[in-house]
């Protein structure tokens, strides 16, 4: 009889074990949880519809003495702040280059129509 209860017990704690594995929410009501927290079912909704819409558009900056021109993927984060999803550098040339005003002008206008591009091209995907 003690083995049969030992036995009913095990398994009882076998299954107990694969349905705490196995179960995809359980990082939520652990305190420690990691570092990332599994996002609710609807916020990760409304985040799958902003990547979804997310578009292309041109950036800038200056980087170690040079002016980089960037197309950025961003959509609009759950916090209403932007997300960048993905980021390419256009063009790049030296932030103290004599033609500076020209080559930026010329280099945004060429993101602003790459950017277009490529927006449109999602959109017919």
């Amino acid at each position: 009889m003690t083995a049969v209860l030992a036995a009913v017990a095990l398994i009882v704690g076998l299954a107990f074990v694969i349905v705490w594995v196995t179960w995809p929410e359980r990082r939520l009501l652990s305190p420690a949880g990691g570092t990332h927290q599994a996002l609710p079912r609807r916020d990760r909704a409304r985040m799958a519809e902003a990547v979804a819409g997310a578009r292309w558009a041109p950036a800038h900056d200056e980087v170690d003495g040079h002016t980089r021109v960037l197309l950025r993927r961003s959509c609009t984060g759950l916090d209403g702040l932007p997300v960048v999803l993905e980021e390419r550098i256009f063009t790049v040339f030296p932030a103290d280059d004599p033609a500076w005003e020209g080559r930026f002008t010329e280099a945004m206008a060429g993101a602003r129509y790459r950017c277009g591009y490529l927006n449109e091209e999602e959109r017919g995907a």
